[in-house]
Formats: C-alpha cells, sequence, structure tokens
C-alpha cells in the first residue's frame, strides 16, 4: 500500500520520489481530448493559440538565424535609411534574387519587415526598435558563438563542451585575461554600446541625490559614468577596471567634460583592493559575469571600501527565482553557463549574498524591462 500523507499517520511522502502527472496533464496530452478541443467552440481557440506557440518553440532555432542573416547582411540598417526593393536588396548583399525573397519573406513573418504595394520593402515598427537600440546589432552578430556552444544541447547541459563564449570575454578571468588589444577592444566595444539602455533603466530605478562621489567597479569605458554624470552634473565619479580599458575610459570623460570630476583607477577586482572614498558603489552587470566565491569576495570587498552608511548599487539582467522568467532564465542563464565563469541570479540570491557582506535595507525597485536589467541597492550599517 503506497504511503498516505494523512494528519497524524505518521506517514509523508518522500519529496525526490516521482510523483505521477496530474489528471489534467495526462488529459490534455491524449490526442483524442486534443481532436475534441480542437473542434469545440470554446476551447478551438485556446488549442489555435497553443499550437501556435508550440511551432514557435520549435521554429524559434531557425528564427533566430533569419534574424542574424538579416543582420550581417546589414538589411534592418540599410532600409532605415531608405525603403529599398528585392533587386536592390539582393544585389548589395551578394545574395541570389530566389534566396533573398525566401529571405525577406521570414522577416516579415518574424515582424521586422514589411512590403509595400511599389513592392519596395521597409522596417516594421520592430525593426525599426531592432535597427535603433544600442549595441543590439552587436550582440546578434557575436550570437553565433553561442550558436556553436549550444549545438548539442544535451551535452552542454551535462557540461561536457568546451564552450568558446569565454573566449569573448576574456576580461572574466581578470587582468591576465584582457592583453590582446584587438580582443579588448571588441568586448569594450560592445559592452560599452549595450551599456547605454542599462544606464538609461538604472537610472530611471535610483535616486542618487546625496551622493557625493560614486565608484563603478568593472565600468568598461565608462559608459554608465558618463551617463550617471550627465543626469548628476556634481556628481564626482570614479572607474575602477581593467588597464586595458584606461585610454577609451580617458577619451570618454574628456568628450563628455567631465575630466575634472572623473578619477580611474586601474586595476582587477580579483587582484586589488577597491579604492576608498566613495559613498556609493556600482556594480553594473558584474556579479553575474562571476561565480558566487567571486562575488562573495567582492561584495566583502565593496564593503571595506564604504563608509558606514553608504551603499551599494547592482544592475544586471535577473532570473526570476521561483517564477521563472524568459529573459533571465531561457537566455542571461544559459549564456553565463557558456561563460563558464559565473552564472545568472535571482533578485532574492543577490540579496542573500548582499546580506552575507554585511549590507542591510535591501530595495529593488520593480524593473521597467527585465531583459535589460533589474536593480538592486543594500547599504552599509552606520
Amino acid at each position: 500500500m503506497a504511503d498516505l500523507d494523512l494528519p497524524g499517520s505518521g506517514f509523508a511522502p518522500d519529496p525526490q520520489a516521482a510523483r505521477p502527472a496530474s489528471r489534467l496533464t495526462r488529459l490534455i496530452a491524449s490526442r483524442q481530448f486534443q481532436k475534441w478541443a480542437a473542434r469545440f467552440p470554446l476551447t478551438r481557440r485556446l488549442v489555435r493559440h497553443e499550437g501556435e506557440a508550440m511551432f514557435d518553440l520549435v521554429a524559434g532555432f531557425c528564427h533566430s538565424q533569419i534574424l542574424q542573416a538579416l543582420v550581417k547582411l546589414d538589411i534592418p540598417k540599410t532600409l532605415l535609411e531608405a525603403e529599398r526593393p528585392l533587386d536592390a536588396l539582393a544585389k548589395d548583399a551578394a545574395v541570389p534574387k530566389d534566396r533573398m525573397q525566401v529571405l525577406l519573406s521570414a522577416g516579415i513573418a518574424i515582424g521586422l519587415l514589411k512590403q509595400r504595394r511599389s513592392g519596395h520593402y521597409a522596417l516594421t515598427t520592430r525593426g525599426a526598435a531592432l535597427a535603433g537600440v544600442p549595441g543590439l546589432d552587436g550582440m546578434i552578430r557575436h550570437h553565433d558563438v553561442l550558436y556553436r556552444d549550444l549545438a548539442d544541447p544535451v551535452a552542454f547541459f551535462r557540461g561536457e563542451v568546451q564552450t568558446e563564449l569565454a573566449e569573448f570575454w576574456p576580461y572574466v578571468f581578470g587582468a591576465g585575461g584582457a592583453t590582446d588589444p584587438q580582443v579588448t577592444a571588441t568586448y569594450s566595444q560592445l559592452m560599452a554600446d549595450s551599456q547605454l539602455l542599462v544606464a538609461e533603466d538604472t537610472l530611471a530605478l535610483t535616486d542618487l541625490a546625496g551622493v557625493s562621489r560614486l565608484m563603478d567597479v568593472g565600468g568598461g569605458t565608462g559608459t554608465f559614468l558618463a551617463a550617471t554624470g550627465a543626469a548628476y552634473p556634481e556628481l564626482a565619479v570614479t572607474l575602477f577596471d581593467l588597464p586595458a580599458v584606461v585610454p577609451a575610459a580617458q577619451t570618454r570623460f574628456a568628450d563628455a567634460g567631465m575630466s575634472g570630476r572623473a578619477t580611474i583607477v586601474a586595476g582587477s577586482f580579483r587582484d586589488n583592493p577597491l579604492p576608498q572614498g566613495a559613498d556609493m558603489i556600482s556594480l553594473v552587470r558584474v556579479l553575474y559575469d562571476h561565480s558566487d566565491a567571486t562575488v562573495a569576495d567582492l561584495l566583502r570587498s565593496v564593503w571595506d571600501a564604504l563608509p558606514p552608511g553608504g551603499s551599494v548599487l547592482i544592475s544586471e539582467p535577473m532570473t526570476g527565482g521561483q517564477t521563472p522568467e524568459r529573459a533571465g532564465d531561457a537566455y542571461f542563464a544559459l549564456y553565463c553557463m557558456a561563460m563558464r565563469t559565473g552564472r545568472a541570479r535571482s533578485a532574492e540570491q543577490i540579496g542573500d549574498l548582499l546580506h552575507h557582506a554585511g549590507f542591510a535595507n535591501m530595495t529593488g525597485p520593480k524593473s521597467r524591462r527585465p531583459f535589460v536589467t533589474t536593480v538592486l541597492q543594500g547599504v552599509k550599517p552606520s
């Protein structure tokens, strides 16, 4: 007789034991029910909706390749300047006309392109947003590395794949990983471009009134600090990052008219103590690049560098925790796994790491766009 979890029975089910699927799950999976539901008026629309969603999952890889082909052939950028006919697009891209027709029709199908009555192709609102979002073009272009890492997904999740993505982001291994100037320039530019959206959303969710000096750790070429400095003209800033990014950061601060209130300190938080003097320290898209042990060490260094009452600002994409969501759990979690050095975490997990480092009063305003970033703050008690 199976054990029953009854009050006072003394028996409890094994939480690790397999449990039969629910009756509803088995009912929905049956072909007889599916055929009936597809005909019944009250369920017909739901069946179609779920069927389309299921097919989108099956065809998702093709959709991502269509997107990458459009971007690598510069079609969104071309159509942002002027609407073009099929012949011109095929010629400019050196793609046979019949194949370009298939690609453009696919672009229409996934909502990025549209065709005028004249035959000219144009961008939809989604396509225009794609062409205009800073850094998105570069992110899509480098996805071929991630696609190769995921070519055998079973081996990937079993940890049997020596992924390439970590080689694309060598800075995660410390100062010694970012010595090649060309590699450094590649990842610095991609970080800088994509950081613009992150900076906008972070500043919209954060009030820096009363902060006298903000230090951004791992801030690359200073994109976040430049945006913050523009929003808070009296704010002094410090950038702490690898020596390889210092020249570009100096240029950025000079162009922003911030040289007089911006300090750059070269170093690696993995190898060097953090400078003192800031009453807020920001970690923008830093934690998810590193292991729990490295993050714990970093947060202790942040604690040591802050005065009593100082605060830490964390901004990065996060998982949904007990409520998984697409951006954090079905993209960034895999991306971090492919990088081999860190992992995407939920706000609760990061809050726990902050608590263990000694921070209190954790706050996390509702994110405007979780697929861009989520913000969490903690305070060093006075």
